[in-house]
């Protein structure tokens, strides 16, 4: 028998150390998954700032909305839309971005991808006063492409090639230096500053029909060279030698998914600004559950990131009334101990 990577060449079936994954247990979180993403939409229309009744839910969502609770019904179904794309996208995004680097701690946020779009945004804000998400995208797209290949490349330097503690070291470092450059830039300008924390401080609340559209056709290539490349990736994690001896061409699947994931999530921050943690901490709980099959650990990695997010801002909003607390800050208060567990129980191996 022989399966077709996605490099388009037949291969051989893995061996039979492959990474599977727990069906039974992989069928019962799907299960479970699906409804708590049906419940984390309901609590998403139903609270916010402002109550609303089951009436006002029903007008809002099916009839001719004229009251404020109906209205404001109306304004949280796309910033509901918006919570489950992002968070199943940056979820997918930690899980490639992991499996490239067998990093267990590999993320947007960790690998200084989210601060590198932010630098080039704040460059376009400041000198060249973009305001709108067509112009954001690009930027975001290019500032996160250039920061992965810095870091990778960095973390590659020296004995011992690129490893888990090297790339996250590389990456930490490298975002630290670059919110610095974020700093000197913005602070001497009241108007860019003003502009750029309201971005850089993540919201769900961005997340507009039109904006949405906007990022769609990156967020969908992204999707697609994700689809293709499990089976490589599942090969991937045996070890290059055993992948290359599948036929898997190493090389060009850890670059084609690197791109992919540096679309899922600079296409999410250049909407909402950079929301840390959730492709940190949903992949690394969904792989404890179920293993580490890519076959499952994708999709289910994108239902628990669609759920985190879009209750984590329902929390931040229901606790911020009248306001509310940006979503980014509900994700780093949840994924900080998440960090600590994985540094604990993973000892920053490989994976």
């Amino acid at each position: 028998m022989t399966a077709v990577a996605s490099t388009g060449t037949s291969v051989p079936d893995a061996p039979a150390d492959a990474p599977r994954a727990k069906v039974p247990k992989a069928i019962l979180v799907l299960g479970t998954l699906v409804v708590l993403v049906v419940v984390s939409i309901l609590v998403s229309v139903a609270f916010g700032a402002r109550p609303v009744t089951f009436a006002e839910i029903y007008v809002g969502l099916f009839g001719d909305a004229t009251s404020i609770g109906e209205l404001a019904v109306q304004e949280r179904v796309p910033r509901t839309v918006f919570a489950l794309i992002a968070g199943a996208a940056l979820s997918v995004s930690g899980v490639l971005m992991q499996a490239i680097t067998r990093n267990p701690i590999a993320d947007p946020g960790v690998l200084g991808i989210n601060t590198g779009a932010s630098l080039l945004v704040v460059i376009g804000i400041v000198y060249f006063g973009i305001t709108t998400i067509d112009q954001y995208i690009w930027l975001a797209l290019l500032g996160g492409a250039l920061t992965a290949v810095f870091v990778y490349v960095i973390g590659s330097v020296g004995p011992g090639g690129t490893t888990p503690i090297k790339l996250a070291l590389a990456g930490v470092a490298t975002a630290a230096a670059l919110t610095s450059v974020i700093t000197a830039i913005v602070l001497p300008r009241q108007d860019a500053m003003d502009t750029y924390r309201f971005w850089q401080i993540g919201s769900a609340g961005r997340g507009e029909w039109e904006a949405m559209l906007t990022v769609a056709p990156f967020l969908v290539v992204g999707v697609i060279i994700t689809v293709l490349s499990i089976g490589a990736l599942n090969a991937l994690a045996l070890g290059d030698e055993t992948a290359t001896g599948l036929g898997v061409n190493v090389g060009f699947t850890r670059i084609s998914v690197a791109i992919a994931g540096v679309l899922l999530c600079t296409s999410v921050t250049a909407v909402a600004g950079p929301i840390g943690f959730v492709g940190l901490m949903v992949p690394h709980v969904v792989r404890m559950l179920i293993g580490p099959d890519q076959r499952w650990l994708i999709p289910l990695s994108a239902l628990g990131g669609a759920v985190l997010l879009t209750f984590a801002d329902t929390l931040g909003r229901v606790i911020g009334r009248p306001s509310e607390i940006n979503v980014s800050i509900i994700t780093a208060i949840l994924g900080a101990p998440i960090l600590i567990l994985i540094a604990r129980r993973a000892k920053v191996r490989e994976l």
